[in-house]
């Protein structure tokens, strides 16, 4: 039976915390998602991780036999991608992006990163809604572009720009004639939103903090500005999105508006707390906020 180094690091915080809620905050998921992962694992080795003791867990007899094996793992991989990495030859600095960086940022970033650093090569990766830290919780991504907030205690941010809100609408819908939109005649549109473990990222694109509690019309989900933009180009829904992604991406029949009344977007450079590394460090200082 095999089992993925995430769901190894999903079982050991679960161990460590003692409490999904606590873990899920811990690894940057939503506390949904870590419970079907921890579910998926369980039924793979045809036992159970923990018992559920209403709203307190323990570990059951196999998982606390389990979890030393667990963690030398961990510890092994760990030890052993780092010093493969410290080998001489071409380095690669894994970026994760929540969406296509553009406004002119990345390729000025790049540039100042080369200089800088000329033995790293720089790879993008595109990670989608469901990841919340675009690739950092299961260290698939070095650094990452992210939408603020990030919801753990263990990645450092810094803020690079506060976008407004743009609704991307049909091109026949009734308000696309409008300069600009109050969220108010949003409110009982159905919307495409991001899946429910993207956590607070779901909340920012369906702009939870101004509906005074009144619960979306959710029509759609899609784990990326792509996709939501192809369902609102089927008529679908109406997405929001930021405004230098209101630039970038664009669709045959759609029309992105700016939103009133809506607190700006703020798009962040991410990273471990725990990565200390110089590398990381030149990458996030190529990296200029705007005024």
């Amino acid at each position: 039976m095999d089992a993925h180094l995430r769901e190894l690091r999903y079982f050991a915080a679960i161990a460590d915390e003692l409490s999904f809620t606590r873990a899920a905050a811990r690894l940057s998921v939503s506390q949904p998602a870590l419970s079907k992962q921890i579910r998926s694992l369980e039924r793979r080795l045809g036992f159970a991780l923990f018992e559920r003791r209403g709203r307190e867990i323990a570990l059951t007899r196999q998982g606390a036999a389990l979890l030393p094996a667990v963690r030398e793992v961990l510890a092994s991989w760990d030890r052993a991608y780092a010093d493969v990495r410290a080998l001489g030859g071409p380095r690669t600095l894994v970026v994760g992006m929540q969406t296509a960086v553009g406004r002119e940022r990345q390729r000025h970033a790049l540039r100042r990163f080369r200089e800088q650093a000329p033995d790293w090569t720089v790879s993008l990766r595109l990670v989608g809604w469901d990841d919340p830290t675009a690739g950092l919780a299961d260290a698939s991504s070095d650094v990452a572009f992210v939408w603020l907030p990030v919801p753990s205690p263990d990645i450092r941010t810094r803020t690079l720009a506060a976008e407004r809100r743009h609704v991307a609408l049909p091109g026949d819908h009734p308000l696309a004639a409008r300069a600009e939109i109050a969220f108010t005649d949003l409110l009982d549109e159905p919307f495409i939103a991001p899946p429910a473990a993207a956590g607070p990222l779901r909340d920012l694109w369906l702009a939870s903090d101004a509906r005074r509690g009144r619960p979306p019309r959710i029509a759609a989900e899609a784990a990326s500005p792509d996709a939501a933009l192809d369902a609102v180009a089927s008529g679908v829904g109406v997405a929001l999105l930021a405004e230098g992604d209101a630039l970038l991406y664009q669709r045959t029949g759609v029309v992105c508006r700016p939103v009133r009344s809506l607190a700006p977007a703020e798009l962040a450079v991410a990273w471990r707390a725990d990565d200390t590394r110089e590398i990381t460090r030149l990458f996030v200082a190529s990296l200029r906020p705007e005024a």
